[in-house]
């Protein structure tokens, strides 16, 4: 499979649907992280939702984190979402949303 085939494949992947497990949120230095892994070929990708609250009236940033890590269960990518997206904020803060 072609490297465009595959991430749109992780995009479109049967985990994204209903019946997908949903893992807590976490509040992070003002940051909204939302754990989804991706589910592809037995394996699961890092992949997580990067949310920045707004003010009332305004439209909250968001930021779609995925990585070519891959994991054995959705619950191991979920714990490590986590992690990399707290690197990720420390590393990076609001500058994600301006690319």
């Amino acid at each position: 499979m072609g490297f465009l085939k595959k991430v749109t494949a992780l995009f479109n992947s049967s985990e994204s649907g209903a019946g997908a497990a949903t893992f807590p949120s976490e509040e992070y230095k003002g940051f909204i992280i939302t754990p989804q892994p991706k589910s592809e070929s037995g394996t699961f990708y890092l992949a997580a939702l990067i949310e920045k609250p707004a003010a009332e009236g305004q439209i909250p940033k968001q930021y779609y984190l995925i990585r070519s890590d891959t994991y054995g269960s959705a619950e191991q990518a979920a714990e490590f979402s986590l992690s990399k997206c707290r690197v990720f904020i420390d590393q990076v803060g609001d500058d994600m949303f301006s690319k």
